[in-house]
C-alpha cells in the first residue's frame, strides 16, 4: 500500500460480491477510484447479477466472473451475506458459506494466475460473541452437509436465526484458515484472510435496528460507543488487498469497536494445547520437504 492508502498499482481486476450495497459497495467504489476494474456480484445493479443462495446462481456467477476477468483476478472480496432473518436459516447458510467457498473454489485458477492475489472474506465478530452455537452444526457445514446442519440449528428454536448466522460465519472463517495455508492457495501465492466486523451501519444493520429485535441490537456492548461505517471497513480491506498484506495469510482481523475484547478478554491468544503437539511436530518435520519454508 502506498502512502496515499491505495492498492499499489492501478489496472488490476477484482471480484467483489455484495457490491450493490454496504461494505461491498464501499470496497467496489474505492477500488474503482484507484483505477481498478471491479466485477461486482449481487442480485441487481452490478456487472454480474446472480442469486448466491442457489447452486445454479453460484455456478452462473463463477462462469460470468471468469469470462469478465479474462482468466486473471488480482483479488477478491467476498462481502455478500445475509443477517439473522427468522425462518431463513437455510438461505443464511447458503449465502454466507457456500456463496463464499464455492465461488472461491471456482475462481481459484484465475487468482493463481496473478501470482500474488489477495482474498478478503467478510466474517463477523458474532463467531466469538454468539452463545449456543452447536459445534456439530459447524462441523456439518464444513463437511458439506448444510441440510443436516440447518436441522441442528433449528433445534435452538427462537435463537435459530442468530445461531445460523454465527454458525455460517464460524464455518466460513474456519474454511478460510484451513485453505489459506494449503499448497493450492498460499503455495501458489494467493493470500487469503478474514475480516470480522462488529456492528457496521449497512442496510443489513438498519433492517435489524428497525425489526422487532432492534432493542437487543442497540443493547449490544460496543466499548468505543459508536458503530462502524462501510467506508471504514473498506479502508481496512484495501490494506488487506495491498502489498502491505504480502505476509498476511490465514489471519482473522477483528474490527468491532472492542466488543470481542470486552466479552472475552482472555479468549485469545491462548497457549498451544498439548493435544496439538503431535500435529505441530509432524508439520515442522514435513515443512522442508514439502517446500513450506521461507526462502531466506
Amino acid at each position: 500500500m502506498t502512502a496515499s492508502g491505495r492498492v499499489a498499482e492501478s489496472g488490476g481486476t477484482y471480484l467483489v460480491t455484495g457490491a450493490a450495497s454496504g461494505i461491498g459497495r464501499a470496497v467496489a467504489e474505492r477500488l474503482r477510484a484507484d483505477g481498478h476494474m471491479v466485477i461486482g456480484v449481487d442480485l441487481r445493479d452490478v456487472e454480474v447479477c446472480a442469486d448466491l443462495s442457489t447452486p445454479a446462481g453460484r455456478r452462473s456467477a463463477i462462469d460470468a466472473v471468469l469470462t469478465a476477468a479474462g482468466g486473471r483476478l488480482d483479488g477478491a472480496v467476498l462481502a455478500a451475506g445475509l443477517g439473522p432473518a427468522k425462518g431463513h436459516e437455510d438461505v443464511i447458510v447458503a449465502v454466507n458459506l457456500l456463496g463464499v467457498t464455492e465461488l472461491l473454489e471456482g475462481v481459484r485458477p484465475a487468482l493463481a494466475a496473478a501470482g500474488d492475489a489477495k482474498v478478503v472474506v467478510l466474517g463477523s465478530n458474532s463467531t466469538t460473541t454468539t452463545p449456543f452455537v452447536p459445534r456439530r452444526a459447524v462441523r456439518l457445514l464444513l463437511d458439506g452437509n448444510p441440510d443436516r446442519a440447518v436441522r441442528q440449528i433449528r433445534r435452538r428454536r427462537g435463537l435459530a436465526a442468530p445461531v445460523a448466522y454465527a454458525a455460517s460465519k464460524l464455518a466460513v472463517t474456519r474454511w478460510c484458515r484451513e485453505h489459506a495455508v494449503a499448497d493450492d492457495w498460499a503455495g501458489v501465492g494467493i493470500r487469503m484472510n478474514v475480516i470480522a466486523p462488529g456492528p457496521v451501519l449497512t442496510p443489513l444493520l438498519r433492517a435489524q435496528l428497525d425489526s422487532s429485535t432492534g432493542s437487543q441490537v442497540r443493547s449490544f456492548p460496543v466499548p468505543i460507543r459508536q458503530y462502524g461505517t462501510p467506508q471504514q471497513l473498506a479502508d481496512w480491506i484495501v490494506v488487506m488487498l495491498s502489498p502491505s498484506a504480502d505476509f498476511l495469510v490465514g489471519s482473522v482481523l477483528t474490527v468491532d469497536g472492542g466488543t470481542d475484547a470486552l466479552l472475552r478478554p482472555d479468549g485469545w491468544p491462548r497457549r498451544l494445547p498439548l493435544r496439538a503437539l503431535p500435529r505441530m511436530l509432524w508439520t515442522m518435520y514435513r515443512a522442508p520437504r514439502d517446500g513450506r519454508v521461507a526462502q531466506y
